[in-house]
């Protein structure tokens, strides 16, 4: 069964996107290669619970095993020694993909308070979108009580566009939520 966020962009945005750009190859219309969620835990060395409360809300949230990032050298002025784990990181491809980026857009986001849209800011120059969040609690599998702490995370949206306009262009027709840029005199 396929996800109607790839049903969308096979039937809607692709010819939207032809038009828009006037594309003559097929492949160069932009589409999203993988999304990557990481974590940083500086305390996970000092603290092996919540490295496991991580890792059960990324496997929740993304329906994926993260992989554990460790250290690669020791620094003194941060407690960190060599090869202790320091941050978990998933990379979603295909199918788990669009289920994760529909989620985001059509439950999550919604759910941050006082939310006015994500800034269309934060692309790389190089197409590619990138997304901090402040808490886990915007995803509906986790639940309040469950948490011991509020962790926040990045979320890196990589596509094939040549640059930001092409991508900005791409995520506004999956349907992400951008603020709307005002016009200052």
């Amino acid at each position: 069964m396929k996800n109607s966020l790839y049903k969308l962009y096979n039937t809607k945005i692709c010819p939207a996107l032809v038009q828009e750009f006037k594309y003559k190859n097929v492949h160069e219309i932009p589409k999203l290669i993988k999304i990557t969620l990481n974590r940083g835990l500086g305390e996970a060395g000092q603290n092996t619970k919540a490295l496991e409360n991580s890792i059960k809300e990324f496997t929740l949230i993304t329906g994926q095993r993260p992989i554990i990032t460790k250290s690669k050298k020791s620094i003194a002025g941060f407690k960190i020694r060599d090869n202790i784990p320091i941050g978990l990181s998933v990379t979603l491809r295909r199918e788990k993909m669009y289920n994760f980026l529909d989620k985001l857009i059509n439950l999550s986001l919604p759910r941050i308070r006082d939310f006015r849209g994500i800034s269309p800011k934060q692309f790389d120059g190089h197409g590619n979108y990138n997304l901090g969040l402040k808490e886990q609690l915007i995803f509906p599998e986790i639940e309040y009580d469950s948490i011991d702490k509020i962790r926040g995370m990045d979320i890196a949206i990589v596509t094939s566009a040549k640059n930001d306009r092409e991508s900005l262009s791409l995520l506004q027709k999956f349907g992400m939520p951008f603020q709307v840029q005002q016009n200052k005199k």
